[in-house]
């Protein structure tokens, strides 16, 4: 009889002890509950904001520099749609030609 009361004290203990620690549903302040008043931008305002924007990121792109250095990005190679045929059948010939020798495994063993 001691063995389950002592789990079952201990559990109506723990429901008690939430439910008085638990903060109460106080009134709010109203003044504290709201944000306060903001005036919304002009257009001018945010004509002036931008501008002065645009002239520092300005500033900042010259100071970082430029990444469209032909040397970083590199160039891509140019070929004909026709060029790109003949390539297209040239691999796929090779690739037949290896798997009848049975150099490619066609992945089933």
């Amino acid at each position: 009889m001691n063995r389950i009361i002592l789990p079952v004290s201990l559990a109506l203990a723990q429901l008690f002890t939430v439910n008085v620690m638990a903060q109460s549903k106080g009134e709010v302040d109203s003044a504290q509950a709201k944000p306060p008043p903001v005036a919304k931008a002009t257009p001018e305002q945010k004509a002036a904001g931008k501008a002065m924007r645009k002239t520092e990121g300005r500033k900042e792109a010259k100071v970082m520099g430029s990444t469209d250095d032909k040397d970083v990005l590199g160039k891509a190679k140019v070929a004909t749609k026709a060029q790109r045929k003949e390539a297209a059948k040239a691999r796929k010939a090779a690739a037949t030609s290896a798997v009848k020798k049975g150099e490619v495994s066609s992945g089933e063993k």
